[in-house]
């Protein structure tokens, strides 16, 4: 009789413990089957049952998560994900992760705190080419930006005379005599510095004569 009670109570506990694991498994399961089909809101839903409901905690599971809300255009929940899972041990996880809150930094303008998570990102992972890329194409944006910036601020006012040969190279544009008007442009120059108030325009025009001799 006891021994009859002894296995009954076994076989009470069991199931529970079975329903957990099975439960757990499907959650994973409707998880990733929603990221993999862009349903991003539901997967956002799905991972946070893993997490609230299942006490899941792993670094992994916030990398997925901040992908979902990335992809939500949930920019703050998402960057907060990604900081969670940059923490991982895992140096190739945490460098995704560095690189994608600095993909969410960037979006936001913030590109100074951009181009450090893309540091952090190279320092956990050198062979991460997607953060390597993200880390240098911005750099010499903010190196080129910085410049333009003092450019303006020295930019002269342009004389009457500067003033004059900016509209004959228009006219020369229009139709389509691009070299000369940039010949003329630099001509101008040579004989007055204000003329560098249309240094832009100058530029532009440099870049459409290169590709036409190619």
């Amino acid at each position: 009789m006891n021994l009859s009670k002894g296995i009954f109570l076994v076989l009470i506990v069991l199931p529970t413990s079975w329903t957990r694991v099975s439960r757990l498994n499907d959650a994973i399961d409707e998880a990733a089957a929603s990221y993999a089909a862009t349903e991003y809101a539901q997967s956002i839903k799905n991972h946070r049952v893993l997490v609230d409901e299942f006490q899941v905690s792993s670094n992994y599971l916030d990398f997925n998560l901040g992908l979902s809300y990335h992809y939500a255009s949930q920019p703050e929940e998402a960057a907060a994900s990604f900081d969670k899972a940059s923490q991982s041990r895992d140096k190739f996880l945490a460098s995704f992760a560095y690189n994608q809150g600095g993909v969410v930094l960037g979006n936001k303008e913030d590109y100074q705190a951009a181009l450090s998570k893309f540091q952090s990102a190279l320092i956990q992972d050198p062979l991460n080419e997607e953060a390597r890329y993200n880390y240098e194409s911005l750099a010499r944006w903010l190196k080129r930006d910085e410049e333009r910036k003092k450019q303006k601020e020295n930019i002269p006012e342009p004389s009457e005379f500067a003033k004059r040969k900016k509209a004959e190279a228009d006219r020369l544009v229009e139709q389509f005599k691009f070299q000369e008007a940039l010949t003329l442009l630099e001509a101008a120059l040579a004989q007055d510095e204000t003329v560098m108030a249309y240094q832009e325009f100058i530029t532009s025009l440099k870049d459409v004569v290169e590709i036409n001799k190619k």
